[in-house]
């Protein structure tokens, strides 16, 4: 007799239950690709995927449509924001593992969280109406007066300051991944042994020395892997950023240059496709996001489940 027959009718049940609801996921993860993969199959058929992924085009007039742009301007506002917000996000969790006293813990702690739920488009508005007078007044300009004259890095400042740019758009991102990976590198450094770190102290190491060369080395793959989460959050963050990169279709150089996302493009385009290829080109938008944030959240699966197990030891 098998032990599922030894289990008694409730057990079942349950057990069904709970299997339907786990691989409910399962299936709406491949319907949705199913969806997106029907939607552009026009788009596929027409621009390929090598043609679709390289080209700068994107005229709905001329029905001429490329990812390239959209592809580089979510890339690139990723790419600042985590450069932005990885820093100051360690710096909290050092701060609330290692430094500060246990009264501040809790208030910070929830300052963190509530920063994670304030809705995307609230950061939008804020974005609009607050930060962005202040880049184009005084931030913009500043970080333009101090790199005029440096090669290589004037380039990126070039263009008249105006706070709807890829640089107000990354700082905005910046701001809402904080959260994800302050947290996640808090965990981490909390699972750092006590006696390793009592150990160190003991032999004369400084607070410094003991988080440079044991809580961060220990827990380097838990921070990276909340690293990677947050990669995958600012991959399709959609409204927050749409308030304040404009929706400009080329591959641009400066940080004070409109741009455009594969989300921005998706919201903002989305009700005024009026022809069968342009909507497909759309959904093909989708389905390259599809994969990029798949393809992120495995990797950042990866490193959770390598940082588990060498915590578990």
């Amino acid at each position: 007799m098998t032990m599922l027959s030894k289990k008694n009718p409730v057990d079942l049940i349950f057990s069904f239950i709970t299997a339907i609801a786990s691989f409910s996921v399962v299936i709406f993860i491949i319907g949705i690709l199913f969806v997106l993969i029907k939607e552009s199959s026009l788009s596929i058929e027409k621009f390929g995927i090598i043609k679709f992924l390289t080209s700068t085009d994107w005229d709905p007039v001329k029905e001429s449509f490329g990812a390239l742009t959209n592809i580089y301007g979510t890339f690139i506002i990723t790419f600042l924001s985590l450069i932005i917000a990885i820093p100051v996000a360690i710096g909290i969790a050092i701060f609330i593992t290692e430094i500060s006293p246990n009264f501040l813990k809790g208030p910070i702690g929830i300052a963190i969280e509530l920063l994670a739920a304030i809705p995307s488009i609230i950061y939008g508005m804020w974005g609009l109406f607050t930060l962005s007078p202040i880049m184009s007044k005084y931030i913009e300009p500043f970080l333009k007066k101090i790199t005029a004259g440096i090669p290589f890095v004037e380039i990126l400042f070039r263009g008249t300051p105006m706070g709807i740019d890829i640089l107000t758009s990354s700082v905005i991102l910046s701001i809402m991944i904080i959260p994800f990976t302050a947290s996640i590198s808090r965990d981490s450094f909390n699972l750092t042994p006590s006696v390793v770190k009592e150990s160190a102290y003991a032999i004369g190491a400084t607070k410094w020395e003991v988080i440079k060369n044991i809580v961060i080395p220990y827990s380097k793959l838990g921070v990276f892997g909340g690293i990677v989460l947050s990669l995958g959050r600012a991959l399709g963050e959609t409204m927050a950023i749409a308030f304040v990169l404009g929706n400009n279709h080329r591959i641009t150089t400066s940080l004070l240059d409109a741009a455009a996302t594969i989300t921005v493009t998706l919201a903002n385009e989305f009700a005024e496709a009026d022809k069968d290829i342009y909507l497909s080109s759309l959904f093909y938008l989708a389905l390259v996001l599809f994969v990029m944030s798949f393809i992120t959240l495995a990797i950042a699966k990866f490193f959770l489940l390598k940082a588990e197990r060498k915590y578990s030891r």
